[in-house]
């Protein structure tokens, strides 16, 4: 279920730990808010703070060495016809006419392909509802840990948002802009990084917040016009989506792998 943590992206994951807990240091190091806490006996924020840091890393590693839904062996299911095909994303799956779906084989993996899955070119393997490959947790984004990514994008944010408030409480005045910058230089370069940070994470949660409620992934969104499942669909149209509430309900709360063949086609019409 987990990769080797020492394996590829080593080197990303111990950068994001010492820069994680490097800024958290600095906040204590200067005369911020959390450190006055501190010296004056009063440990629940601190302790809270340090604790929702310690989370956040948590959730880094468990999402960067989480199986993403790797595609391993055949599904033997006996409502899915295997077809042969070839080309850049997906060649047909279905036959309108017979309205009987058609899995095809990847090219690179040699495994039936459902659908929804893409083959990733990093990884090496097909993955399950492929939502994109993220260089920062050195991982694909898939169906088995797409909603711990969001949880730790949300985790994420609200410990940058809490730094760069205490930050804000650490800076002390200084009569010219060179004293400034002597004694509150540390601290202006650890709330720039986390400024940074929280504008991506910011827009990054906010994307796939939009896109889960419209059951839709990154690569369906970006590459809509190349995949078969979906191109003969109309513009605003999606086959899977059944509304924001559902689509957060199941996505947050129902476990397990979805049958998207069978979602496809619960509606009566063809999606020509």
């Amino acid at each position: 279920m987990f990769k080797n943590v020492f394996g590829s992206g080593f080197l990303v994951r111990t950068a994001h730990v010492i820069l994680t807990w490097v800024t958290t240091l600095i906040l204590f190091l200067h005369d911020t808010d959390l450190r006055k806490q501190e010296e004056t006996g009063e440990l629940a924020q601190p302790v809270l703070f340090v604790t929702l840091v310690l989370l956040s890393v948590l959730l880094y590693f468990a999402v960067s060495l989480m199986d993403p839904g790797f595609v391993l062996a055949d599904d033997d299911d006996g409502e899915a016809k295997l077809t042969l095909g070839t080309g850049e994303e997906h060649q047909d799956m279905l036959s309108q006419s017979a309205k009987s779906l058609r899995q095809r084989r990847c090219s690179l993996c040699l495994l039936q392909q459902p659908m929804r899955a893409k083959h990733c070119q990093t990884c090496k393997h097909c993955v399950r509802r492929y939502d994109h490959h993220c260089p920062w947790i050195e991982n694909c984004v898939g169906e088995r840990n797409h909603r711990w990514f969001v949880l730790y994008l949300g985790v994420q944010l609200l410990a940058l948002f809490w730094g760069l408030f205490i930050a804000w409480s650490g800076f002390s005045p200084a009569p010219t802009w060179d004293l400034w910058l002597r004694g509150n230089g540390l601290l202006l370069a650890a709330a720039s990084i986390m400024g940074v940070v929280s504008v991506v994470v910011v827009l990054l949660l906010g994307s796939h917040l939009y896109l889960i409620s419209h059951n839709a992934t990154t690569w369906e969104f970006m590459s809509r016009p190349r995949i078969s499942y979906l191109r003969h669909c109309g513009a605003d149209q999606n086959p899977f989506d059944r509304g924001a509430p559902a689509n957060l309900w199941s996505f947050f709360c129902v476990w397990g792998i979805v049958s998207w063949e069978q979602m496809y086609f619960r509606e009566p019409n063809d999606h020509a």
